[in-house]
């Protein structure tokens, strides 16, 4: 009997290690999840482009493609790539985050760039002159799967970087569970976003009161402001976080800590000269302001560098773009 009660014992030890186990699983991978919030909000905001021109029923089929693909290439592909760097080259961990940060900066001042100089995409153009919708359906979908790997690729750094050191298990877990989580929201949200606009059709067309009419109009209205107030915080996000992240690279890696140093010093310093209700935001919003200003200009920087040199020496390889 004493053997059987030792025994027992034993097992509700490792129960509750294992409960704890999986609650610092959920707590790092929600942490982490946070921490890469401006790319998912970039992912979102790219994403709706890839079912535009389609018929209503192929929205969501095309969506769930595209999250197959996510979730594949999140946990098949860079979840053990993420776990052999952090295994055997956790110094490379910082300098691609820096790899990725500059490639949010371009992304982010190239869209700016764009805005105030507008000019033809010759790629967006070829892509509308397809005439099968199947086929152009299916190079929708391979083209955001490859966007959603850049992406996703610098997600799981981020959310590696933000990780505990611990068991490889638990480890594997967090990534594993925060990459589900971000697939989730990104293109649940994105399911939503792009199939508002038929709700709030049916709303107008067969609500029985007219408040109920009145918001499917409100649904159909709004939805291009939506999409666009969506483009321009993901735009936002991408210069916010590519910077944060170089000048956060540069002082780990103790290349350059003046910025870093020296923006957390203005931030300190507004947020002393506010209210103390707001001291928070004020510091957060100061930091946040001058990463931004630092990735556009870094990004701006980068564009004639991607698109003049490095874009070219690609497209050289047969059948790239």
């Amino acid at each position: 009997m004493s053997g059987l009660l030792a025994l027992l014992d034993d097992v509700a030890a490792i129960a509750k290690v294992a409960a704890t186990s999986v609650d610092d699983i959920a707590a790092q991978a929600a942490k982490a999840g946070t921490k890469a919030a401006g790319v998912v909000i970039d992912d979102a905001a790219v994403t709706p482009k890839y079912v535009h021109g389609f018929e209503a029923s192929r929205e969501l089929p095309i969506i769930w493609k595209i999250t197959k693909g996510s979730l594949f290439n999140k946990l098949v592909v860079l979840l053990p790539a993420a776990l052999v760097l952090n295994a055997f080259a956790p110094w490379a961990v910082t300098p691609l985050l820096m790899l990725g940060g500059a490639y949010l900066c371009f992304e982010g001042a190239e869209k700016v760039f764009h805005a105030l100089f507008p000019h033809a995409d010759h790629e967006v153009e070829e892509d509308l002159d397809v005439g099968d919708p199947a086929r152009l359906e299916e190079k929708r979908v391979k083209g955001a799967i490859k966007t959603d790997f850049i992406l996703s690729a610098e997600i799981m750094t981020i959310v590696l970087s933000t990780l505990d050191a611990g068991e490889l298990w638990v480890t594997a877990s967090a990534l594993a569970l925060a990459g589900v989580m971000i697939t989730a929201a990104v293109y649940g949200s994105v399911a939503l976003i792009v199939k508002m606009d038929d709700i709030g059709l049916l709303l107008a067309r067969k609500a029985r009161t007219g408040a109920g009419r009145g918001l499917g109009h409100g649904l159909v209205r709004g939805m291009p402001r939506l999409l666009a107030a969506l483009s321009f915080v993901g735009t936002l996000a991408m210069l916010w976080v590519g910077g944060s992240i170089i000048l956060h690279g540069l002082e780990v890696t103790h290349l350059w800590a003046w910025p870093y140093e020296t923006i957390h010093h203005w931030a300190d310093v507004v947020s002393h000269a506010v209210p103390a209700s707001v001291a928070g935001f004020a510091g957060w919003f100061t930091t946040a302001l001058v990463d931004g200003v630092f990735g556009l200009v870094l990004g701006l920087l980068l564009v004639p560098v991607v698109t003049r040199i490095i874009g070219p020496l690609f497209s050289k390889k047969p059948g790239a773009h």
